[in-house]
């Protein structure tokens, strides 16, 4: 749900402007990255809706990303560092122990030629650290407002790691660059990122992007959102039947000055996103409000968006039947048993004290074709022949026409049975 809500306020600003949605995979780590990692993240996008205009992978750029790091090493800018990670991490702890920050301290950048060649002797590999300038970085953040970073506090940054592969500091940098990206939306825990990765695009001579920090989603208990969490993952989601349009809204609209609502379609969705109206304060997501979403999303969801799916799982009827059962849906899957009620034998339920009540309405059925105003003609008469009114008079015929105590309208369902089945359900058969 959190990488979702980062995609998805991404995709609905790109769609709203006219822009690009671009998909990266950040694959430089190849004991992290899988063939099937991509593949998932690819089918999750596909089925929010937010397939991305332009897809590609880092691994296929191994090239620009070497260039760029041979400009900065030339420049001054990308320096050798041989400490192991024990080392650096023994260096960290006494500056904790010393109550200092645990920042890098640029030893590295005190060894003479001689002194590499030695460590190099010894079978050591460097990794590389971008010299950051150490000064204020500012920008005008999308979400935050003005934003400004100390990178005299930071540590510089290891760009590339000992075996020459890439961290995605740089990658993205580079890549960002070449794509001409204008808009970087993403989670507020990539402020400081943010000004290392300015420093970047200034030491290679380009723009930087506009950037916006977004609040994190959280539990209502404040605790964050983890991996780990699997019933949150959107292929779970998805298998539990929550409809993506209710997860989208959920994910974009938590944290907002909008209410978690249910929205007809991506489009209106995307109207709703406004980086401005992003709160500072976590986005509380409770997950059991999913379940009411999916069904408000349902409720209200036009026929046009139902129809390929009704079609894929054999469901007929057109529009008279999806509007006539889509109020009365939790998940989409139970269409399919409305549309068995209507369209295959089943038996009426009906008991001996109704059946001489429900005899006589079946003899005042009107002939077909039947419509819209089918139902009430018909109801008028068999109250005003019965003499019954309220429950009485409603109960034993939704009873024996759908064997179900409360459903669709039967004003809807009556022409989509028929005259055969109702006339069959109303005497007790299987129709």
């Amino acid at each position: 749900m959190g990488n979702a809500r980062t995609a998805l306020i991404n995709a609905l600003l790109a769609r709203r402007a006219g822009g690009t949605f671009i998909l990266r995979f950040d694959d430089t780590d190849a004991a992290r990255s899988r063939a099937e990692y991509a593949d998932a993240i690819a089918t999750d996008l596909a089925w929010l809706g937010i397939a991305p205009d332009l897809t590609f992978r880092q691994s296929d750029r191994i090239a620009d990303y070497e260039a760029a790091a041979e400009h900065l090493k030339a420049a001054g800018r990308l320096y050798p560092a041989y400490e192991s990670e024990d080392e650096l991490e023994l260096k960290r702890r006494l500056q904790r122990a010393r109550g200092l920050p645990p920042v890098y301290d640029r030893a590295a950048l005190a060894l003479a030629a001689a002194d590499r060649a030695r460590l190099e002797a010894e079978g050591r590999r460097p990794h590389w650290r971008f010299r950051l300038d150490h000064r204020v970085v500012a920008w005008d953040d999308g979400v935050r407002g003005p934003q400004q970073v100390d990178t005299a506090s930071l540590s510089d940054p290891v760009l590339v790691r000992a075996d020459g592969s890439f961290l995605y500091t740089l990658p993205s940098v580079v890549d960002d660059l070449a794509m001409g990206v204008t808009n970087v939306v993403r989670g507020e825990d990539h402020v400081t990122n943010t000004a290392v990765q300015i420093e970047i695009f200034e030491a290679l001579g380009g723009p930087a992007p506009r950037f916006a920090h977004h609040n994190l989603l959280t539990l209502p208990s404040g605790e964050g959102l983890s991996k780990r969490l699997g019933h949150l993952s959107l292929s779970a989601l998805r298998e539990a039947g929550h409809e993506a349009l209710a997860v989208a809204a959920a994910a974009v609209l938590v944290g907002t000055s909008h209410a978690v609502e249910a929205v007809e379609s991506l489009d209106g969705l995307a109207g709703m996103v406004d980086l401005a109206h992003i709160s500072r304060a976590p986005a509380r997501f409770d997950p059991g409000d999913l379940a009411q979403l999916t069904a408000r999303t349902l409720h209200m969801m036009p026929f046009e968006a139902a129809a390929s799916r009704l079609a894929a799982a054999g469901i007929g009827g057109g529009a008279a039947f999806w509007l006539a059962v889509r109020g009365n849906l939790a998940l989409f899957p139970e269409a399919a048993d409305w549309w068995a009620l209507v369209s295959q034998p089943a038996a009426g339920v009906v008991a001996e004290a109704d059946r001489a009540f429900l005899g006589e309405a079946a003899a005042l059925l009107p002939a077909e074709p039947w419509d819209a105003q089918t139902y009430g003609a018909w109801i008028k008469a068999v109250k005003t022949a019965s003499g019954r009114s309220g429950k009485a008079l409603f109960h034993p015929l939704r009873l024996a026409l759908t064997g179900r105590e409360k459903g669709p309208e039967l004003a809807a369902l009556l022409p989509l049975m028929g005259h055969a089945r109702v006339t069959g359900r109303l005497g007790g058969e299987v129709a």
